[in-house]
């Protein structure tokens, strides 16, 4: 991926009405960006289906939901749930009474784990056993699904699946210090990706992240037939990462954050919607800004950039809306400081040398480097001590708002999407959110 394709015109179409169905490719859960799209079928009347992940009994055998737990995820989402899990990826799966991928991470140490070795050929075998499984849990829910819509409906498909790491409990303290860690607690994370640990969790992350895009495209093809045949459309969305343009001294400039391991993840999923295109399926890949979710929380410094969107909430005309979010995150500082400082901060982090090398565009996603994990984990550390309550952080509300604003964007480019890949900028998201609180 070379140049960027930004969505900067607000879309304008919807071809999602009452009675179409929206299928949410992934199970919802707390905060993320699946809540806003899944509110936007909501008010378009959509008929609403999910799928589950499943869950994992004691020894980790994969079941469907329980009576309870269907009825809590059924009322979450506001819709039917084909109650087949499809839990994605290989680190818990291997063939009959043999190892998998976890059990072999199990005696890996924080002394060990850069040198110990794994065994490819046994690794290859687990993950052949688990797309299998996805393969066919898939075929089921298709199955299923297909009786669920009707003729000449349109249908979007939401793929919302990512992740992928194995829980090895050696990688947690690793992950503490790669994404957390500055000093002498810095860890690089080029060692991670280049020893054996690194390259089994960039393997998994591929078949959660980005793989699981493809089979749904595939496996939904007799219903993307039938449906178009008789006269209905097909949309597919995936959410990206690759990136955000945000207002840098009073222009949108590109930035990221480093070290995003799932960045190549991510960059397979823009090649499986770019190969969908070419074959005349509109399944397009939104690279969506920096937001706190849970499962983002673990990369220190991620939420830096989001601090900006109040920048370009005035930029793009918010008026007296954007005002009043501005005095909203003023009330959650400490007395004395002021949400200028808050904004000072993050330019100087934005705006330093240090991170003006990590701007390269074609070299994403980069390895972290000593003085980017200190002033990134620093500068967030910083802000986050300036406020009043570390439950009640001003990128918790900024983050709220990117989902409301997403929600409705991809929504509506989904109906005639520009491209397979496209980037939802901090100008667009403060247009969209402008427009719906004028």
């Amino acid at each position: 991926m070379k140049n960027r394709t930004s969505l900067h015109q607000l879309p304008q179409q919807n071809i999602f009405h009452k009675d179409d169905v929206f299928v949410l490719f992934g199970e919802l859960f707390g905060r993320g960006y699946a809540n806003g799209l899944v509110n936007e079928a909501r008010k378009a009347g959509m008929q609403i289906v999910g799928i589950t992940v499943g869950r994992r009994d004691a020894d980790n055998v994969l079941r469907p939901l329980n009576d309870q737990e269907l009825a809590a995820a059924e009322a979450g989402l506001g819709g039917k749930i084909i109650n087949v899990p499809l839990m994605a990826g290989f680190d818990l799966d291997a063939p009959a009474g043999e190892p998998t991928p976890t059990d072999l991470l199990g005696s890996m140490t924080l002394k060990t784990w850069m040198d110990d070795k794994l065994d490819w050929a046994h690794i290859e075998k687990c993950r052949e056993v688990g797309i299998r499984r996805f393969r066919d849990s898939v075929a089921e829910v298709m199955t299923l699904l297909n009786g669920m819509v009707p003729d000449g409906r349109n249908v979007f498909f939401a793929h919302t699946m990512a992740g992928g790491i194995p829980k090895a409990k050696v990688f947690l303290a690793i992950a503490n210090r790669v994404y957390k860690g500055r000093g002498d607690r810095f860890m690089s994370s080029q060692v991670l990706l280049e020893s054996d640990l690194g390259k089994l969790i960039l393997k998994n992350f591929d078949e959660v992240s980005a793989n699981t895009f493809q089979h749904l495209i595939d496996a939904s093809q007799t219903i993307r037939a039938r449906v178009e045949t008789s006269g209905g459309q097909v949309r597919y969305s995936a959410y990206g990462y690759h990136g955000t343009e945000v207002l840098i001294d009073d222009s949108y400039e590109w930035q990221t954050y480093t070290n995003y391991t799932q960045g190549r993840a991510k960059m397979r999923l823009e090649c499986i919607a770019q190969a969908a295109w070419s074959h005349n399926i509109k399944a397009t890949v939104y690279n969506c800004p920096e937001i706190r979710t849970n499962s983002s929380d673990i990369f220190a410094g991620v939420e830096l950039p989001l601090i900006l969107l109040l920048n370009a909430l005035k930029k793009e005309g918010g008026g007296a809306w954007a005002e009043a979010q501005w005095q909203a995150c003023r009330e959650l500082l400490l007395e004395g400081v002021t949400l200028e400082d808050v904004l000072q901060k993050v330019a100087d982090f934005q705006g330093s040398e240090v991170m003006q090398g990590f701007r390269d565009f074609a070299a994403w996603p980069m390895p972290n480097s000593p003085a980017q994990a200190d002033l990134t984990i620093g500068t967030s550390d910083e802000i986050l001590k300036m406020h009043k309550d570390n439950k009640a952080l001003i990128t918790d509300l900024l983050s709220s708002f990117v989902i409301e604003a997403t929600g409705p964007l991809i929504f509506r480019e989904s109906s005639a999407p520009a491209g397979p890949v496209l980037w939802l900028n901090h100008d667009i998201i403060a247009r969209q959110l402008n427009q719906l609180h004028a």
